[in-house]
Formats: structure tokens, sequence, C-alpha cells
């Protein structure tokens, strides 16, 4: 040491100068003291950015790498979970790409879910977590079936709806709404079921008689009204008894789908019920009567009416009316009759009288497709020069309002071997059914 002291130098301004060739071997010194200091790797630094694009079931989440720690990443991606702190260990995403910003979109989630999320980053070192977000998804559209429409009267009638999902959100209102137009929604007539079941049943009330309606359910949650499917029905008409009948819109026309039982005119009066046989062949006014003089037959064929019963009183419901001739001949025509047709005495037609006839009823598989609604069902009839009852199960007739001279009007037969429709006139006295058509 005093010997390195002695080669020091000083210049004029005395400060000490080292020989050249000390400076040599003291620069060595110098560059092995820097490497020896150099950091080891560490985890990497990152954050977790915001979750966005968020749906019902899906997100979108992205991460970004501030430093690799010194080491390369090599792994990276999300992990997300309901529980705070996410692992890889749970649902995670995974990108080997040398990217310092990545992302994922995460899918098959739970509506309406609280989630956690959180960016990683591995190197050989280890992994590292960004800051954890949390996002929500959003409320799925809940699901309803609208129930069949049931108790049909001329101015109420039931459906209700069962909910089969609520979206992952509480529901808020529940009920059916209706409508004289299709697609009803809760800006028409509704009910409101509350909130505290899943199926449930509701009553639409002040309907108008013989009309047309559309039913939906409705649910409803925070999010959403979503509608159920659309049913149609008709109200029923009712007579002066209180008696309820089905009714078709056919073409333009609006049709019974029932025949008349009423034993009472609209003023309340009543029609004379004849059951002798020789009284029958003998009146000259209003009759009725039920098939073989058994009321059993009443809520399904109804009554059996002399003609002269059409014009004594009124004997349709308000706002009905017997049909003429040419009504009937305007239904037929609808049916796919040839118009040439329809004034021909007998047998017209192609298949009028199986879209007319039940599918039900008729004997000898004489029954018919009632495509049309009308429902016509095999009810015999009673005879005018007999005042016997006949062809119960094989042939049926309605009484028309037109009259062929004085003793006779005209009628329209329907019958099991036929899969046409007959029409001619007969006997006042006779007794057949009579179907009313809306004003």
């Amino acid at each position: 040491m005093a010997s390195f002291s002695k080669s020091i130098l000083t210049n004029k301004s005395g400060i000490a100068k080292v020989p050249d060739y000390k400076v040599l071997l003291f620069f060595p010194c110098i560059v092995l003291f820097i490497i020896s200091c150099v950091k080891d790797p560490t985890i990497p630094v990152l954050i977790t950015n915001p979750a966005t694009d968020i749906t019902i079931n899906s997100v979108t989440v992205s991460g970004k790498i501030n430093s690799d720690g010194g080491s390369p990443v090599t792994v990276r991606g999300i992990c997300w979970g309901t529980s705070f702190n996410p692992t890889i260990e749970g649902s995670h995403t995974t990108e080997v790409e040398d990217s310092v910003i990545f992302s994922a979109e995460i899918t098959d989630l739970d509506p309406n879910t609280l989630y956690y999320a959180r960016a990683f980053a591995e190197n050989s070192v280890g992994i590292a977590y960004g800051n954890e977000i949390e996002f929500t998804t959003g409320i799925a559209a809940p699901e309803v079936i609208t129930l069949v429409i049931s108790d049909i009267t001329d101015n109420t009638a039931m459906s209700g709806g069962k909910i089969t999902y609520d979206g992952g959100a509480g529901i808020t209102a529940k009920g059916i709404c209706w409508s004289t137009s299709p697609e009803p929604d809760i800006f028409d007539s509704f009910t409101y079921n509350g909130t505290d079941t899943t199926r449930y049943q509701s009553q639409m009330t002040d309907l108008s008689p013989a009309t047309k309606y559309y039913v939906r359910a409705y649910v409803q949650n925070a999010a959403w009204i979503v509608y159920g499917e659309e049913f149609i029905f008709t109200t029923k008409m009712s007579d002066v008894e209180g008696n309820l009948y089905n009714t078709i819109t056919i073409g333009s026309q609006v049709w019974m789908a029932e025949n008349l039982r009423t034993t009472k005119f609209n003023d309340n009066n009543p029609i004379p019920n004849i059951t002798g046989n020789t009284e029958w062949l003998n009146l000259s006014g209003a009759a009725y009567c039920w098939y073989n003089n058994d009321i059993s037959y009443k809520p399904t064929l109804g009554a059996l009416y002399s003609w002269y019963t059409i014009t004594e009183g009124g004997l349709c419901p308000s706002g009905w009316h017997v049909p003429t001739d040419e009504e009937f001949g305007t239904l037929e025509i609808f049916l796919g009759m040839n118009p040439d047709s329809i004034n021909i005495w007998g047998w017209r037609g192609t298949n009028q009288g199986t879209q007319m006839k039940d599918t039900t009823g008729w004997d000898n598989e004489g029954n018919g497709t009632n495509t049309s609604g009308f429902t016509g069902l095999p009810g015999g009839y009673r005879y005018a020069a007999q005042g016997a009852f006949y062809a119960l199960g094989r042939l049926t007739y309605w009484w028309t309002k037109t009259e062929n001279g004085t003793v006779e009007a005209w009628y329209r037969r329907l019958d099991a071997s036929q899969n046409d429709v007959y029409r001619a006139s007969t006997s006042k006295k006779g007794g057949k059914y009579i179907r009313c058509l809306k004003d």
C-alpha cells in the first residue's frame, strides 16, 4: 500500500494523478463490480381493465402488462368467478401470444349475476394477478305459456299463464291481455295477477257476445315484458232464457254453431210445446218439441220448430234472425259451391255438406270434417204429415225464413250418405231445427 502511494503524482494544481499503467489495473475492478449488482427477476406487474360489452350471458375483459418483472411472460389471460379474488384454479382463459394488452370474451354466464374478474400473467418466477373488477350480467327475458281458454260465456271467459323462466330476476307483474285485434298487449284490456306464483288464472269480463277475441298471457321483470302464445276464441250468445250458444264466423257471416233451443220468444212469451202426433199434424201456428219428446236431447240437438214459429214472434235473440234462403246460399258459396247451383232444387255442390257436418254422430261413417265450424248434427226431424219423429243419426234439416208459396217454406238438409247440400221446400208444419244468423 505504501509503494502504491509513492507512485501517485501531483500536477501543478496539486491534484493527485495516477500513472497510466496503474489506471489500466484499476478499471477492470470497476467492471467486475457492476456485473455483480444486476437484480433478480420478479413476477409481472399488470392491471385489469373495466368490463365491456356486458350482455345477459357474456362479457369482455382485458388486461395490460406494465412490467414483465425481468423475465418474459409466457402465459396471460383472465380468470373469473362469483367469489372474490378468482384465480386460475377456477374459470379462466389463457393466451400465449406475446402482447402487452390482451382481452377475452367470456361466455356461458348466468343472467343477472354478480361476477368478479382479474387479469393474470405468468413468467419464470410465478403468477401475478391484476386488480379485481366486478360486473353484473344483464337480465334475460322471462318466458310464459298462455293457458287454454275455458269457461266461455256471452260476456266472460277464463285464461291464464304459466311462467317457465323468470329471466334470472324477480317477476314484477303477470296476467293476461285481450283485444278484438291480433297481438293484444298491456295497453289493451288486461289483468294483473301479482308476482308470487308461476301458474295463474284470470277472468276476462265485460266482453261482447258472439265476438272474436285474441288473448295472450304476459309476464314482466325488471327489464322485459314478454307475451305468450296467442289464442283466439269467440264469445257465446244467449237467448231470452239464458241458454248459451257457440258462434262461428264463416266468411262475412256470423252463425250460431248450435241449434236454437229456446222455449220462449225473445219477448219472453212461451212457445207452445206440442207433443202429440195428431196435434202436431193439425197445427197451424207456432210450436216446438224435443226429438221424440225427450228433453235430454236439448243440450246437443236443440228444439224442433214449426215454420210458423219464425213469423209469429221474435224467435232468435235480439240482434239475430232466422236466415233467408239467399243467406244460406251465401254460406254455401263461401264454402265453394258454384253460384250457378245455389237455386237448384235437390242435391247441389261438391263437399259443402261434409264441411258443415260435425266430425262425430253421423251413422254409416257419414261424419264430416266440420272445416266450416258449422257443426251440423244428425238430429232427425218431425214429419208434417204424421207428427212422428224420424231419421235420428242419419240426417238433419234447418228452416230458412223464405216462403215458397203459402203452405211451404225453403229448407236445407244434410245426410250421412251425402257430401253435398240438399235444398227444397216443404210444409210449414214440419218440425225442423233453426240456426240464427247475426244481423
